[in-house]
């Protein structure tokens, strides 16, 4: 299996070499040369082994069809090593949830800092250490974050041989247990920056860094955030897992899902897993107030909002607007022309902030090739979800996973279950649920009075420069 930038680089490269480096050279997104297809036959076998080995297996079947060139036994050996019980709570890892016929919740978020990130994560962090020990080598990450991703990568990496950890976070925009969970880490391969702007001028940061060739290989800079192929790869998996769960029966017929999203990570996930063949009938991004993806779904045209315009939302970690993995989906739309992907991402955001694609026949199509819908919340939407939520079902959610239920409700379809993925536990935000329900949410033991505990931090301004000269003096 080779991948390829979707910018046109001539470079096609193996898994292992796109884990350690996150962006192309050419600042592009790597993908598959081509998606592996799966047929009824092996979707049955799938389920089988679901049912009778278990999640991590199932992860090793879905991540084998994409890595050659780590050794089986040793993949193998790794998702199992990730997909434990004893980190994920339950056998099933992300068991679902039947709210009302049709209508279910997928649980991704009870790894180690209650969010879907870790599912991706934990993994990430194993392959990392595998491969830099097969190396000899380090790497230094640096990530950008809006809330859930900081804190998954650090909780995954710390302690991890041969990794270090830069996590950029906008300063104020997270919940204070948010904070929390980061700052009060004291491993010394864990280095938080927050700087003075919004997630996507962290994300800038990133990117930028990335697209400095000469320090990303002097410093060997590597990332975690969803831009990372293997991420996302590693979060296909449990589109099959829901899947299994809501079908009982071979050939059990299409499902849907939605999709919290703001950086089109968790959702592009499942368009790779349609691509593949999971049947999956739509594919629902749900936003917030930060509405760029619905607003391009509804009409065609991509437009950023510059960070003034980015809302602070009570549902933070989808406080975005600039959506790094939906290159990803338009080098698929536009039938993977790399040369038209590059002028759009690069030369028309970079020079207008936007691009139009309404008048495009690949557009006009676009919800009845890719399964492609979307919908947004609002603040008093998510009040009002959360509520009704906890008083029909006792059921408590967060805000994230409010926004993806009452856009999810709008896109039901009779015979064909919802499957909205949860992204969180309720207690990352727990200001805004008890502004619903007049109660705190349940708090984990482990992470009894961490907003009180010691924080490390650096602060900083919107600046690559500043962040790269930090790196530098904190690389031995």
């Amino acid at each position: 299996m080779k991948y390829l930038s979707t910018r046109g680089h001539a470079d096609r490269k193996q898994f292992c070499e796109i884990l350690l480096e996150g962006l192309a050279p050419d600042g592009g997104l790597y993908l598959p040369e081509t998606y592996p297809q799966v047929d009824a036959a092996m979707l049955e076998k799938w389920r089988a082994v679901y049912r009778d080995s278990g999640y991590a297996d199932l992860a090793f079947e879905v991540l084998s069809l994409y890595i050659d060139d780590i050794p089986p036994a040793d993949l193998k050996a790794l998702c199992r090593k990730t997909y434990t019980a004893e980190v994920f709570g339950t056998q099933e890892i992300v068991p679902l949830r039947q709210l009302e016929p049709g209508l279910y919740l997928e649980a991704l978020s009870n790894g180690p800092t209650l969010a879907f990130k870790d599912m991706a994560m934990q993994l990430l962090g194993n392959l990392f250490e595998y491969e830099l020990a097969r190396r000899g080598e380090e790497l230094n990450i640096l990530g950008a974050t809006s809330g859930d991703t900081g804190s998954a990568a650090e909780y995954a990496m710390r302690g991890k041989k041969g990794v270090r950890v830069f996590m950029t976070s906008p300063q104020g925009r997270m919940s204070p247990f948010q904070q929390a969970q980061m700052f009060s880490l004291q491993d010394a391969n864990i280095h938080n920056i927050a700087i003075e702007g919004v997630f996507d001028d962290c994300q800038d940061i990133v990117k930028a860094v990335s697209n400095d060739l000469a320090f990303k290989r002097t410093y060997k800079i590597g990332t975690v955030n969803s831009i990372n192929w293997a991420r996302l790869l590693a979060q296909v998996v449990y589109y099959f897992a829901g899947y299994f769960q809501a079908t009982a029966t071979p050939g059990g017929g299409k499902v849907s899902f939605t999709v919290p999203s703001g950086n089109f990570g968790n959702v592009c996930a499942g368009h790779v897993a349609r691509m593949m063949g999971l049947p999956i009938d739509k594919l629902v991004v749900a936003t917030n107030e930060n509405d760029v993806l619905d607003e391009f779904f509804r009409t065609g045209v991509y437009r950023v909002r510059a960070s003034a315009d980015t809302h602070e939302t009570s549902s933070p970690s989808m406080d975005i607007s600039k959506a790094s993995n939906f290159e990803r989906f338009v080098f698929d739309l536009l039938g993977r022309d790399a040369a038209r992907v590059a002028d759009l991402f690069g030369a028309q955001l970079s020079t207008q902030g936007r691009f139009d694609l309404s008048g495009d026949t690949t557009f006009q199509s676009a919800a009845r090739h890719y399964g492609f819908a979307s919908g947004k919340s609002t603040h008093a939407d998510r009040l009002q979800t959360i509520r009704d939520t906890f008083a029909r079902f006792g059921t408590m959610i967060d805000t994230h996973t409010a926004d993806g239920l009452k856009v999810a409700r709008q896109q039901l379809s009779a015979g064909v279950p919802m499957i909205v993925l949860e992204t969180a536990l309720p207690i990352k935000f727990a200001a805004t649920i008890e502004e619903a329900l007049g109660q705190s949410p349940p708090r984990p033991a482990r992470f009894e009075g961490i907003e009180a505990l010691p924080k490390r931090v650096q602060l900083m301004p919107a600046d690559a420069a500043a962040v790269k000269a930090y790196i530098a003096s904190h690389v031995d």
